[in-house]
């Protein structure tokens, strides 16, 4: 999932009030006139940041495999099997 302008700048400022067309940043308006000086740059540096942490959590998930196969795997191989699978998935896609 593409991380949007907005989810960036209300992870900044919770409550901050702004419009923007097509995901593009140069047409971003404050309607509260920006009181805590968010810049452009701050926006894009915290959309990448949420952005590779959001590839880490795809990539996370696609590795784990359903619940179905999950408890599948459990029931086969039992509890212990499955959380080293899942720690090594977690090792291999750190968040940092």
């Amino acid at each position: 999932m593409e991380i949007k302008i907005s989810t960036a700048i209300l992870s900044i400022k919770k409550d901050a009030k702004f419009c923007y067309s097509g995901n593009d940043i140069n047409t971003l308006e404050w309607y509260d006139n920006n009181p805590t000086n968010i810049t452009n740059q701050q926006i894009l540096t915290k959309q990448s940041e949420l952005q590779a942490l959001e590839d880490v959590y795809v990539n996370r998930r696609n590795e784990y495999g359903s619940i179905v196969s999950q408890l599948d795997e459990i029931y086969h191989n039992g509890l212990d099997s499955w959380k080293a699978r899942i720690a090594n998935i977690k090792l291999n896609n750190p968040k940092e």
